[in-house]
């Protein structure tokens, strides 16, 4: 491999030839061989949108020093970054400095000398022009709001959309089959499949509400705070041209955060945002488990659904299938669980001036997004489209179901139709046999009062 001299304030660092990172980028490369977790390319992603915005607002308030020439060429090298062409130029690990600041000078280092290879020449500095007015302090935790800005909006709410849009058509095709309901894991009273369906997606519709409301605490961001809060070196008004430049960029309502001593300690709407991601965790959680209970079998389980068979589920029972896809969304949703401790301890991390957990902060947040984007995707496509009732086998439980006695109760009382349950329970009659021989009803009565497919 060739290497370039390079350097920065502490002296002279080799950098692979091949590469536009720098200096800092490299001693980071080198210091912190932990893991295999990098930084996120939606971070990387964030980076160039955020740089891009400085940039333009820079131009605007200090045209002396981001001059056209200088806007011209950092522009270009920046849209690259932002559609991904430079990510191989990323190469940091997460755990580094707590504050970000060495995937901050991975992006002003990358930009600045991409940007010089398109000019031609050394026209930008990656402190002085592309880090211009800013400081790792409040671009990390700016980027960290951005990322998942578009994480949730571009990859979770679509993937959230298309599973709910599949729910609403599975309640349409099965109006008016009825089937057991079933608490505490027991028979309970009839519930229409439509009805049961519903409940899985107004929670999911629910999360989503979730969702754009934690959304709308982070669109605030750090940026023009620079190192404490103070907004040193910063012009007035910076902060507020680059919300505006990264929501024209985005289409995405971005602001300039208030209270900057806040922003940059706190990460409490994210944490806050990221709790909305745990609640649709859960959701889904309960979703699959009522999935798999439902299509469990095929003989000796409830049966009362059909779920796509995906690929065989054993390598030494032959025909057995298992539903996989219900284990991929729970999987995912301990994990997700598990991160929302990570982020939890994470935030509460800001000491004085600065929060120093941001890397692993932001890592987490974005796993779980990704991670249920990709598991809801999976599910939709490859189990829910698929759901078919078994209504023979709903049918045949739901008249076996001793809670159907519930019916009686307006008739022959509370009591009486315990004593009909446990004779029905305990000689193996049906409900009907039962409350015959007790004497409460005659044949004829019973039949006029005791409708199943009524109770819903």
């Amino acid at each position: 491999m060739e290497y370039r001299v390079t350097h920065d304030s502490m002296g002279e660092v080799l950098v692979p030839q091949d590469k536009y990172w720098g200096a800092q980028t490299q001693r980071s490369l080198e210091n912190f061989q932990i893991g295999t977790e990098k930084m996120p390319p939606l971070t990387v992603r964030a980076f160039g949108l955020l740089k891009l915005s400085c940039a333009r607002a820079n131009a605007k308030l200090k045209p002396q020093k981001m001059t056209e020439e200088k806007l011209s060429a950092l522009t270009k090298a920046a849209k690259e970054v932002i559609d991904g062409e430079l990510n191989a130029h990323f190469p940091l690990a997460v755990w580094q400095t707590g504050s970000g600041t060495q995937t901050n000078m991975n992006a002003n280092e990358v930009i600045a000398n991409r940007a010089n290879a398109l000019a031609g020449k050394e026209l930008l500095h990656p402190n002085d022009d592309v880090n211009m007015s800013q400081s790792s302090n409040d671009t990390f935790p700016s980027a960290m709001h951005i990322g998942a800005v578009l994480a949730i909006k571009e990859s979770l709410m679509p993937a959230l959309s298309t599973l709910i849009q599949t729910l609403l058509r599975l309640e349409e095709e099965n109006q008016g089959v009825i089937k057991s309901g079933r608490t505490h894991l027991m028979d309970a009273t009839p519930i229409a499949f439509s009805q049961e369906i519903s409940g899985w997606r107004s929670s999911l519709e629910k999360d989503a509400e979730l969702m754009e409301s934690a959304l709308e605490k982070v669109y605030p961001i750090a940026i023009g705070a620079t190192a404490v809060g103070t907004g040193l070196n910063a012009p007035k008004g910076f902060d507020r041209e680059v919300a505006n430049e990264l929501a024209r960029l985005t289409g995405y309502p971005f602001t300039a955060a208030e209270n900057k001593f806040h922003a940059l300690t706190s990460k409490s709407e994210l944490i806050f945002a990221h709790g909305a991601l745990k609640a649709l965790a859960a959701d889904l959680m309960k979703m699959a488990n009522d999935i798999r209970f439902l299509a469990s079998g095929p003989r000796l389980g409830l049966g009362e659904i059909f779920i796509p068979e995906n690929e065989p589920g054993s390598s030494i029972m032959p025909g057995k299938v298992n539903p996989t896809q219900c284990e991929a969304v729970t999987m995912v949703a301990v994990q997700v669980i598990a991160n929302d401790t990570a982020v939890g301890v994470a935030g509460s991390q800001g000491n004085f001036e600065l929060n120093v957990f941001m890397p692993v902060f932001n890592y987490n947040f974005l796993n779980s997004v990704r991670l249920l984007a990709d598991v809801i995707t999976s599910f939709e496509k490859n189990c829910v489209r698929g759901i078919r009732a078994n209504k023979e086998k709903m049918r045949a439980n739901l008249h076996g179901s001793l809670m159907l006695a519930t019916a009686l109760c307006p008739v022959i009382g509370y009591e009486n139709a315990a004593k009909v349950v446990k004779r029905a329970y305990q000689q193996g009659e049906t409900l009907k046999d039962s409350c015959v021989k007790l004497g409460f009803l005659s044949v004829d009565e019973f039949d006029k009062v005791f409708h199943p497919e009524e109770m819903v």
